[in-house]
């Protein structure tokens, strides 16, 4: 009984949690919406794309998890290439998944 019980825990707490996780190095990586003035001193770097969910992932996750999920993986994503700024594009939500667009910037200190 008592394994049953542990099994049920890791199984629930695993649906709170996305499958992305932040990677430490990207925490500072700043994701905005529409703040076009405040790149215009920044360099060009690239797009990204982060996305969270499959296509049974509505069975177990809400939608703040899923874009959680999507928010940590464009913010790695974004600093694996040096980037320290995206701005969203329009972001794609479906029932079982979320995935963010944008343009990634590298930008004096903010």
């Amino acid at each position: 009984m008592r394994y049953c019980f542990v099994l049920l825990t890791m199984l629930l707490s695993g649906c709170t949690t996305p499958n992305n996780a932040l990677l430490k190095e990207a925490q500072d990586v700043q994701v905005r919406t529409n703040n076009v003035p405040l790149i215009q001193n920044c360099q060009w770097v690239g797009e990204v794309i982060g996305s969270e969910g499959h296509w049974y992932s509505y069975l177990f996750y809400n939608n703040d998890v899923l874009v959680r999920g999507a928010i940590n993986d464009i913010k790695n994503k974004a600093h694996q290439i040096d980037a320290n700024t995206v701005v969203l594009l329009s972001p794609h939500y479906f029932k079982t998944s979320a995935t963010l667009v944008g343009t990634a910037y590298h930008c004096p200190s903010h």
